[in-house]
């Protein structure tokens, strides 16, 4: 899924806008509309390159949520939910479905590549249910545990802008516990501690708790992509 964030070229009716455009929908002369990411995945979609499933919220939108004081244009949160359920049936998988989880990356885009623009949001739709389908998936639950500690530790960094520091910290400090110099070689149970951790700074930085919902976690991942 990718998201930017530049003025529109050309005003349209909101009633007749479209601010979703699903890949296979969009082509490199649109990149006003899609943003330089956008329009380039769109292009090798349309060559038949092997480009998973996905969808651009248009720049016009993220215009118009500025417009309308920080909210979501009228039916824009509704074609992102449409063009979701397509990229799941495309896929194969579906968002938050514990037996067969999807899971989605959000990135900024825009035109032309510009200073501030976040990074991109891997693994989104982990929660401690789907962690559980991943790991049967794979029949790794390290991978898993490992997959869920970086979404967590990305999400509260670029999306809730909590300083990283905060979550390197407690990731060294794993590591000299377990007497271990890198990130693999801790083992499943010391990440799910690690996993506790990272969830209660973002409790303690954000006043919130970790959203486990993955539809709220694309909503904020969104919103962040916005603000960017």
């Amino acid at each position: 899924m990718a998201l930017t964030s530049v003025r529109p070229s050309r005003p349209q009716p909101v009633t007749e806008r479209k601010w979703v455009y699903l890949f296979e929908e969009g082509n490199k002369d649109m990149r006003d509309l899609l943003g330089g990411k956008g329009a380039g995945v769109a292009e090798m979609t349309r060559a038949g390159l092997p480009v998973p499933p996905g969808f651009t919220i248009t720049t016009e939108a993220c215009n118009a949520y500025y417009a309308a004081g920080k909210r979501f244009p009228d039916g824009m949160w509704e074609q992102a939910l449409e063009a979701l359920h397509h990229v799941e049936e495309k896929a194969g998988k579906k968002l938050g479905d514990v037996a067969n989880p999807l899971l989605v990356s959000v990135r900024s885009g825009a035109k032309f590549s510009m200073p501030g623009m976040m990074d991109t949001v891997l693994n989104l739709g982990l929660n401690p249910n789907t962690l559980e389908g991943l790991a049967k998936l794979t029949s790794d639950r390290r991978f898993a545990l490992d997959a869920y500690r970086r979404f967590i530790q990305m999400f509260g960094k670029i999306v809730l802008g909590i300083e990283a520091e905060k979550f390197e910290k407690r990731l060294e400090a794993a590591k000299e516990k377990a007497r271990v110099k890198t990130d693999p070689e801790l083992k499943p149970e010391q990440l799910e501690k690690l996993v506790k951790e990272f969830k209660d700074v973002i409790l303690k930085e954000s006043g919130k708790p970790f959203p486990d919902d993955p539809l709220e976690q694309m909503r904020a991942a969104i919103e962040a992509v916005f603000s960017s």
